[in-house]
């Protein structure tokens, strides 16, 4: 049996990597606080990350794959230092965060990474990421795939974002929503399932190399088109233009009074990057219409009207329309 370590286990994306891990046959180990349970069947060793015997209780055994996704450097070349030489392949979650640069579009995996990250350096997720890779492939470079996701969405996203939109829609009704300039404006996803998928491929074959994990490029306005007609939302669309959401203190993708997705125009090689790898080495790409379908229906379960990480609330939203002097805004 194949004995799978996964570096986490209990979050979002990590859980899913353990489940699909089991799905094949592995017998599976999750290494993580202990705040949450880890998946049924998925045995759980409580360590903090922080603390220097972290991997003690993993680290007498033999591993056919450890998993990480962390982005902190030091945890990474801790965990590094104490599995590697018991290791038979390594996989390692990055970024197309990990990238120096957004502003070419279409680059693939030989594009410039970020400068690393150095001890005591300001925390900054791409450079953190570079760190970590960098670590990654200096121990352990001729057994590690190096894998490269985008925006990671789907069921259960604890980000908020890319169920947004179709929670938006479907909270709306008949009623306005309000939307950014769609003009030139992509969206490249990848479902959290199909990613977790991809990950077992590569534990199982021991594939190295790096690989974007990255959906096709999509104009955006066709992403909320789709999120719209699932949603089924019969409310007008109002548009808003990128200087006039700046001056009433929208926000950009993500966090709190944004407008989820939606970036500046000077970044068109953050959402499309090229697959061709991910492709080649039989990456899946389920349609957009079915991680919808199912994002939605867990945005259900846990509430429409829910607070969010990401977005603005659906108050925000009407304030704004009426700013613009929107019929049927309150």
């Amino acid at each position: 049996m194949t004995d799978v370590l996964v570096l986490g286990g209990t979050g979002w994306l990590s859980g899913e990597i353990a489940r699909r891990w089991m799905d094949a046959g592995a017998r599976v180990t999750c290494l993580a606080r202990g705040g949450r349970d880890a998946p049924y069947g998925a045995a759980l060793v409580r360590a903090d990350r922080d603390a220097p015997d972290a991997y003690l209780r993993v680290a007498d055994r033999d591993w056919d794959e450890v998993v990480d996704i962390s982005s902190n450097p030091g945890h990474v070349t801790a965990a590094l230092t104490a599995l590697a030489p018991r290791t038979r392949h390594w996989t390692f979650v990055s970024s197309v965060s990990a990238y120096a640069s957004n502003d070419i579009a279409g680059q693939d995996e030989s594009a410039a990474l970020a400068v690393p990250a150095e001890p005591g350096d300001p925390y900054d997720y791409s450079r953190a990421k570079a760190a970590c890779e960098a670590s990654v492939r200096s121990v352990v470079g001729a057994r590690a795939a190096i894998v490269r996701p985008g925006l990671v969405v789907g069921p259960g996203d604890p980000t908020d974002r890319f169920g947004y939109w179709v929670a938006r829609f479907a909270l709306a009704g008949d009623e306005p929503v309000l939307v950014p300039d769609l003009e030139d404006r992509d969206a490249q996803v990848i479902d959290v399932r199909d990613l977790a998928d991809f990950l077992v491929a590569a534990g199982e074959a021991r594939w190295v190399g790096t690989a974007n994990a990255v959906g096709d490029p999509l104009p955006l306005r066709r992403v909320l088109d789709l999120a719209r007609e699932v949603a089924g939302h019969t409310g007008t669309v109002v548009t808003a233009g990128d200087d006039w959401l700046a001056a009433h203190d929208v926000q950009n993708w993500m966090g709190p009074r944004s407008l989820p997705l939606w970036l500046p125009t000077d970044m068109p090689g953050f959402t499309t990057r090229a697959n061709a790898v991910y492709r080649l080495l039989g990456g899946r790409l389920r349609e957009l219409r079915a991680t919808l379908t199912d994002t939605l229906a867990d945005e259900r379960e846990r509430g429409l009207d829910r607070d969010r990480v990401s977005g603005l609330t659906r108050a925000e939203e009407e304030a704004l329309l009426t700013e613009l002097g929107i019929a049927g805004a309150p």
